[in-house]
């Protein structure tokens, strides 16, 4: 089945995949690009470009509807048993390769949320995002920034980690918003390192991680603040206190597939027993090489938008500003509308009558894909 921008009614229908490929700025076997220190903070209403600068727009406000969640629940799933350590401070975002040479990953299975967009040439990236930054494992392989990731991170105030940038879009990007980061083209052998066992067989560029256990430490010395501001201590979204069953909103489905290019697609099988969607790269299981376990997710959220090519021809323009999806959880799909109407502004998500969703308490695959790309179900 396929989707197209109008999400209601849900539509039973397949549709053509078009499949945005371009020439590749960053080949699978180049290294990052160096970078250059970030300077000032602003935030805009609607999708970067190269060509323009919007003036700042204030952080989203903390109303009775935005409560911040129990102390005991991770934000980013709802689920009980947070570290109370952990409770009140910002989530840590990590650019993770996902091209078949640097497979499999590791520290990928441990991220409470997981972001999958694409870049160029057809192939995508993931950023991995983790509520407790004193519990960030080792992760491989890190990778470098495209312009849209971090304003993601800028909507739930999280630090980004990524390991060079390309030089025009990402770079601006980065520059203007002053997001807080760590770069491991400029600070390796400190955070990022490379990994010496995988450097026997993988890349250069498929070798470099990112010490977790280093992470709280080095934030401490480098000043970087470590508190959510007040306006970002909600959780990621509006969770049910328990698993919702399936209800009348949602039709039974048990295998969904985003097809981001007709070479690179991520396939979702419901496994009941389990109660969660195990993952599939490309029609192969998704594996943590540290944990041997394959990718698990309580909640598969597609977010439809614009996805096209740059006038450059070959890096990707994403618009961020909302559109139309689905929201899989328990062996059902429904169609769903989203929001970001700000850089500084979270994602929220809502269901067909307009009101917020609400999502069972778990691990969320978060795919952002072209409207013009092939969703079956």
């Amino acid at each position: 089945m396929s989707k197209r921008k109008n999400p209601i009614p849900l539509l039973i229908a397949a549709a053509l995949v078009l499949c945005c490929c371009s020439r590749h700025t960053e080949p699978e076997g180049s290294v990052a690009s160096p970078v250059t220190s970030a300077t000032s903070a602003a935030a805009q209403t609607k999708p970067v470009t190269s060509k323009t600068t919007a003036p700042v727009t204030a952080a989203p406000e903390t109303t009775e509807a935005t409560k911040p969640v129990s102390a005991d629940r991770n934000p980013l799933t709802g689920q009980a048993g947070f570290s109370a350590a952990a409770v009140g401070k910002r989530p840590v975002a990590v650019m993770v390769n996902n091209v078949r040479a640097a497979l499999p990953q590791y520290g990928i299975a441990d991220a409470d949320v997981i972001f999958e967009l694409p870049v160029e040439a057809g192939i995508t990236r993931l950023m991995a995002v983790y509520a407790d930054y004193t519990a960030v494992p080792d992760i491989c392989s890190v990778r470098s920034c495209r312009y849209y990731y971090p304003i993601l991170c800028l909507g739930m105030d999280a630090v980004y980690c990524h390991w060079g940038m390309d030089q025009t879009i990402a770079k601006e990007t980065l520059t203007r918003t002053g997001i807080d980061r760590f770069d491991g083209s400029v600070l390796e052998g400190a955070l990022f390192f490379r990994d010496e066992q995988r450097r026997q067989t993988y890349a250069i560029e498929h070798t470099g991680y990112l010490r977790g256990a280093l992470l709280p430490e080095f934030m401490t010395k480098r000043g970087v603040r470590t508190d959510l501001m007040p306006e970002y201590r909600r959780p990621l979204f509006q969770f049910a206190d328990e698993e919702i069953p399936l209800n009348d909103a949602q039709m039974p489905t048990r295998e969904i597939q985003l097809n981001f290019s007709g070479a690179y697609y991520s396939t979702f099988r419901y496994d009941e027993a389990a109660g969660c969607y195990k993952k599939l790269h490309s029609g192969s299981p998704h594996l943590d090489a540290h944990t041997g376990t394959q990718l698990a997710f309580e909640n598969v959220i597609i977010l439809q938008t614009d996805i096209h090519t740059r006038e450059d021809e070959y890096l990707m323009d994403v618009a961020l500003s909302g559109g139309s999806g689905f929201y899989a959880a328990n062996g059902g799909i429904q169609p769903i509308t989203w929001t970001k109407n700000a850089e500084t502004d979270p994602i929220r998500l809502y269901d067909a009558s307009g009101a917020e969703l609400t999502v069972s308490p778990g691990k969320s695959y978060i795919g952002i894909i072209g409207t013009d790309q092939l969703i079956r179900y």
